[in-house]
């Protein structure tokens, strides 16, 4: 089965290639200059509510939050609470420092690069809500262990959120799901699945915002899941 093939997330080096796509204009270079060095979390140390904001609140953290419309839209939602999102790709970068330029936002700080450096560094027990949507789905068979969707990482959300916490994922590629629901049947110790019934799968909750991503696939025809776990 490929969810039992050596490594996942947490023991690869590397989990994507190249870091930027389209060339940047000027006004978004001048975003990665001047607002992301304001915005960025620390490169060392334990990241904290109270390192990063000044101010004790619930946190939440995003893992891959592409061009940041579900992490802006939630922080814009919640303003009393503390988000952090991470993204290696520069023109999602890019979109979401946009969003938290265009609204206002102080309750956001973000990380370009790899999720898991950060996410490793926030101390147990301190998450809220932990977001996982739409990620890469890695289709093949023998690329599985990229899938963030894998037991070193789910260990690692579960340790880091708060009893009650809720992780959320969002997927559109059938295999993705399938995958990640035979994992999710090896971590019923730790979460809880949220669900009554099939609808709860098939309509996406209020408060998750939709993203680009969920457009496209919706445009191209594809059926959206949403999963919500919580913390046992």
């Amino acid at each position: 089965m490929t969810a039992n093939k050596p490594g996942d997330p947490t023991t690869l080096n590397r989990l994507y290639g190249r870091t930027q796509g389209r060339t940047l204009r000027q006004g978004q270079q001048e975003l990665l200059d001047t607002l992301l060095p304001a915005l960025s979390v620390p490169e060392e140390g334990p990241v904290t509510c109270q390192a990063l904001f000044g101010r004790e609140a619930p946190l939440h953290f995003e893992i891959g939050m592409g061009a940041g419309e579900h992490l802006a839209a939630r922080a814009d939602m919640l303003p009393d609470h503390a988000f952090i999102g991470a993204e290696p790709f520069v023109n999602g970068m890019v979109g979401a420092l946009g969003h938290v330029r265009d609204l206002g936002l102080t309750n956001v700080r973000l990380h370009m690069g790899d999720a898991l450096e950060v996410l490793a560094r926030i101390p147990d027990g301190a998450l809220s809500f932990v977001y996982l949507l739409h990620p890469d789905p890695w289709k093949k068979a023998r690329h599985a262990k990229r899938r963030m969707m894998n037991d070193g990482p789910l260990d690692m959300i579960a340790a880091k959120l708060k009893p009650g916490g809720e992780f959320r994922f969002g997927t559109d590629h059938p295999i993705y799901l399938r995958h990640a629901l035979m994992v999710m049947r090896r971590h019923t110790q730790q979460f809880e699945w949220l669900i009554t019934g099939p609808k709860d799968f098939q309509t996406r909750p209020g408060g998750w915002t939709e993203t680009r991503y969920e457009k496209k696939a919706r445009r191209l025809g594809h059926e959206v899941w949403y999963f919500r776990f919580r913390r046992r």
